[in-house]
């Protein structure tokens, strides 16, 4: 989750909402990725999930990464992150670790980065008996397991998502993604790459699938993530059909994040409590939480963070649909999106795979990813075609760019060509060699 905003001054007119947006539109030449993970830390031998306070704990953590030069963010007395250049550590609220990397020009730093930063948490997590597994959600822990993280932004948000869905305090404790922010280049780019990404985002969830296993047993799902997603609020996840109708731009993404209820300001260190009001009161300084009080930009920017499509605009865009996975898929994730985004050709093409889809293909998709991963189908699309095609794809246009990145991508055209991703593998080990046991799942999945 995101830490809070910063700066930017008061927000005069509603006109300007759609031009700090705008604001976001870079040349070409200045694109750049920003990959972000979570993780779940275990200890070794309990295989609980890591406290947040003690001598094996995230504040242990925390405390061990500053020989690296990370620098701790407070909220309070408690240190809730960290952070090192661009690059910032954040806690999820059941404490899943989470990389927000810098802003880089290709693949192979994402790759780097990636690795060099599991190097040092493992550093400092192996004398604790603390060990770290990438997956998408978490195979046994039930919710009252799960540590709460000291951060006044959960506390709202955990009491808010029992009342608006039936999966929200399960995808806010227990589960763990991999995305990438991507840049565009005008409005009409923005509205192509977010129309790309929302109907490709299927193929992301079904090629990234790695949570068959919730409570101790199978689910019924390659993501259960994704499932969770799908029973979170429907006022601000899914798929945005919005977003394919005439008239897209920024001003129709500001006007969809207006209309959803907000969670809550933050001001001098603190979360003032705002559920279910409404930005728009607050723009005219009629918020009950805030009487009289207009908001600056840091506000909306804030606000922005509290929609979960399954892909989001701010002043770039996100591209929300995966399984934490294993460090190949951790770098192949932002390999297949910047191939995809980053080179015109291999966006035209993309658009061509999927501009005659309608609502109702696109979200049958995203039914048939989470529940059956390549082996899906909706609307008479194969999910293991349309991946098939997309990474191709994603490949040609790495290729283009013409610094050897297209071998991240290796991982998934493998998976494409056996017709089975990590949720298959894990299912077939856990149906055989582990005997419908799950304990050796922490090993098998641990980085």
């Amino acid at each position: 989750m995101s830490i809070p905003q910063s700066g930017g001054g008061l927000i005069e007119h509603e006109s300007q909402l759609a031009e700090y947006m705008e604001g976001g539109s870079k040349p070409a030449a200045d694109w750049r990725i920003g990959t972000e993970h979570e993780k779940f830390g275990w200890l070794t031998d309990s295989r609980l999930p890591v406290p947040y306070a003690g001598d094996r704990s995230i504040s242990a953590l925390f405390s061990g990464l500053e020989r690296f030069g990370w620098t701790p963010v407070r909220e309070g007395e408690n240190v809730i992150g960290m952070t090192r250049g661009q690059a910032n550590i954040s806690l999820e609220p059941g404490g899943q670790f989470e990389l927000s990397g810098a802003a880089v020009v290709n693949l192979h730093e994402t790759d780097a980065e990636t690795r060099q930063h599991l190097a040092e948490v493992t550093e400092v997590a192996t004398p604790l008996g603390i060990r770290f597994m990438g997956i998408g959600a978490a195979p046994e822990w039930r919710h009252d397991q799960m540590p709460v993280m000291p951060k006044g932004r959960y506390r709202l948000m955990t009491d808010y998502m029992g009342r608006v869905g039936t999966h929200g305090t399960q995808m806010m404790y227990r589960t763990c993604t991999v995305q990438v922010n991507l840049d565009y280049a005008s409005e009409a780019d923005m509205v192509k790459k977010l129309r790309v990404s929302l109907a490709l985002q299927p193929v992301a969830t079904a090629l990234f699938a790695s949570s068959p296993f919730f409570d101790g047993r199978p689910n019924g799902h390659k993501s259960w993530r994704s499932r969770i997603w799908r029973g979170l609020d429907d006022s601000r996840t899914g798929m945005l059909p919005f977003a394919f109708q005439s008239g897209m731009g920024f001003q129709a993404y500001v006007d969809w994040v207006l209309d959803v209820p907000m969670y809550f300001v933050y001001r001098d260190g603190r979360y003032i409590n705002a559920l279910g009001q409404s930005f728009r009161d607050f723009l005219k300084g009629q918020l009950p939480a805030l009487p009289g009080e207009k908001p600056t930009f840091s506000d909306w920017a804030d606000h922005m963070t509290t929609v979960f499509p399954e892909a989001r605009v701010k002043r770039y865009i996100e591209m929300r649909g995966a399984d934490c996975g294993d460090v190949a898929h951790l770098s192949a994730l932002p390999a297949f999106w910047v191939g995809l985004m980053y080179d015109p050709g291999a966006l035209d093409a993309a658009w061509d795979l999927v501009k005659d889809f309608d609502a109702e293909t696109r979200e049958g998709l995203r039914v048939a990813a989470s529940v059956s991963a390549l082996q899906g189908e909706a609307g008479g699309v194969r999910l293991r075609d349309l991946a098939r095609d997309a990474v191709a794809l994603a490949q040609a246009g790495l290729a283009a760019r013409g610094l050897g990145e297209e071998v991240y991508l290796d991982v998934l055209a493998e998976s494409v060509a056996r017709g089975e991703v990590q949720a298959d593998r894990l299912l077939a080990q856990y149906h055989g060699p582990w005997g419908e046991h799950l304990h050796p799942i922490y090993e098998a999945v641990s980085y």
